[in-house]
């Protein structure tokens, strides 16, 4: 990989194993550019994942556990064509399109309904079988999680 590779390079690391995330900066530049800020002040490290809807997505990076905290720091919207297909990152907000914060989801499967209205800045390219086994939530309470999974470490490749 080049430097450039790595700089662009998620490893989340799950109880079940690490996950490659390759960074779109390309679709996405502040959304990048904020996750990796928050990835180096470790801020990822210990938050688990509260919503987790089986055929669906896991969601993440709330530090309260709760879908209601993140970093304090709202991101303007960066929708593109990217499509939300399985092993998609991308951006969870609120109704306001400009309410991105700091927290994420993972696709399981395809999810074009969400396409051209969430930021994609990001795309699992090894790993999705940890991302798989994270526990799923109770599909009549919006996929919340009794005792979730966490995430380990979420770290810039470039800076390990």
């Amino acid at each position: 990989m080049t430097a450039a590779d790595l700089e662009n390079t998620l490893f989340l690391d799950l109880k079940d194993g690490r996950v490659t995330i390759a960074l779109k900066p390309d679709l996405a530049p502040g959304h990048v550019a904020r996750i990796k800020e928050l990835a180096r002040q470790k801020f990822y490290d210990g938050i688990v994942f509260h919503r987790v809807i089986d055929g669906f997505m896991a969601q993440t990076g709330d530090p309260t556990g709760t879908g209601m905290g993140g970093s304090g720091q709202k991101l303007k919207a960066e929708f593109s064509r990217a499509k939300h297909g399985r092993g998609t990152c991308s951006m969870a907000r609120s109704q306001m399109p400009d309410s991105a914060d700091s927290q994420f989801f993972i696709c399981f499967d395809d999810a074009n309904f969400l396409d051209g209205k969430y930021t994609v800045w990001g795309q699992v390219t090894d790993g999705m079988e940890h991302v798989d086994a994270i526990k799923k939530g109770d599909s009549d309470d919006n996929g919340r999680v009794d005792e979730p999974d966490r995430i380990l470490s979420l770290r810039v490749a470039a800076d390990l």
